[in-house]
């Protein structure tokens, strides 16, 4: 699926299901939520914290659905073109960080 698709297909369910989108201000706070979320299953399930038995149930990519669906919201709601939006995004990595990462002793290269 494009993400241009996923955009057409968040805002038709919106309309059918969710009756309007939630405020901008409403779905910024959802989306910090919702990375909560996955932040949490990053820190018991791959980082040092324990998992609590009644965390064992959730589903990593579950959750980073949920993140995609809200902030594909934003998107929708502000007006951004998020296939645009992602491809200048790359093209400005690339150009500033095209030897950085390669020259980077840290990461072993």
């Amino acid at each position: 699926m494009k993400i241009s698709e996923a955009q057409k297909l968040v805002d038709k369910w919106i309309k059918k299901y969710g009756v309007r989108y939630f405020n901008e201000l409403t779905n910024t706070a959802i989306l910090m939520e919702e990375v909560g979320e996955v932040a949490r299953i990053m820190a018991r399930r791959y980082g040092e914290q324990s998992e609590k038995e009644s965390d064992k149930a959730k589903k990593l990519d579950d959750e980073l659905a949920d993140v995609l669906f809200v902030l594909i919201c934003i998107a929708n709601q502000t007006g951004i073109n998020l296939e645009k939006a992602l491809q200048k995004n790359l093209d400005k990595k690339t150009k500033r960080d095209k030897t950085r990462h390669v020259k980077n002793k840290k990461l072993g290269t």
